[in-house]
């Protein structure tokens, strides 16, 4: 209206002014979604053994692909808080950080580094599981989709069995959050690639079906 030649208040102006209500800062669900890459979430969950023994199982799961990456699985339960002293021994440090299977380095970092960073565990509220969402379905696909199928024997028995399923997770089991993709990404194979054959995973659990020429 200056550059028209006409002189009006400020205060007119800012009245008539339309104002687009948001908030003062991003949404949670933006927040999370433009730190997907470099969040985790960590939870424990017990399996009962065949000798009533109580397993303690450490499952990590990254949000960027619903990704799990390294567990542990101790028949002690932790001290010192959720993850007390199964992160802080350095042998257990060294064995994640030399673990071949593929994980976000930022898991690494922080079991190698945590207590240097002054890096702290945030501890959700007692019977809160929706404020660590994504690690409470994780341990409820676990149970339902493997454990709940199957008598634990021992330690070595439920970290083969685990180890099976979190190779099927990450690589066949799709995902609608993932626009019905896995954790790590299938490609599409067309039926120029041949007949549709079933090829069993974890123990005959699940099943993967794939293209193989005749």
């Amino acid at each position: 209206m200056l550059k028209l030649g006409l002189t009006v208040s400020q205060a007119t102006v800012s009245k008539y002014v339309f104002r687009r209500r948001q908030p003062p800062s991003q949404t949670w669900r933006a927040f999370l979604k433009n730190h997907a890459k470099d969040l985790i979430a960590v939870d424990f969950f017990t399996v009962p053994t065949a000798t009533f023994r109580i397993l303690f199982v450490l499952v990590v799961l990254s949000h960027d692909r619903r990704r799990r990456v390294p567990f542990n699985v101790s028949e002690h339960p932790p001290r010192g808080g959720p993850l007390g002293n199964w992160w802080r021994p350095a042998g257990w440090r060294r064995r994640q950080a030399s673990d071949p299977r593929p994980g976000p380095g930022v898991w690494r970092t922080i079991f190698a580094s945590g207590p240097v960073l002054n890096i702290r565990e945030v501890v959700i509220a007692p019977r809160s599981p929706w404020q660590n969402a994504y690690a409470e379905r994780v341990v409820g696909s676990i149970r339902r989709e493997c454990l709940d199928h199957m008598v634990v024997i021992g330690e070595r028995h439920l970290k083969r069995l685990l180890s099976e399923y979190v190779h099927h997770y990450n690589t066949t089991r799709t995902h609608l959050s993932l626009a019905k993709d896995a954790p790590e990404p299938r490609s599409v194979q067309p039926p120029s690639r041949g007949r549709v054959v079933e090829v069993p995973r974890v123990g005959g659990l699940h099943h993967e079906y794939l293209r193989r020429a005749a």
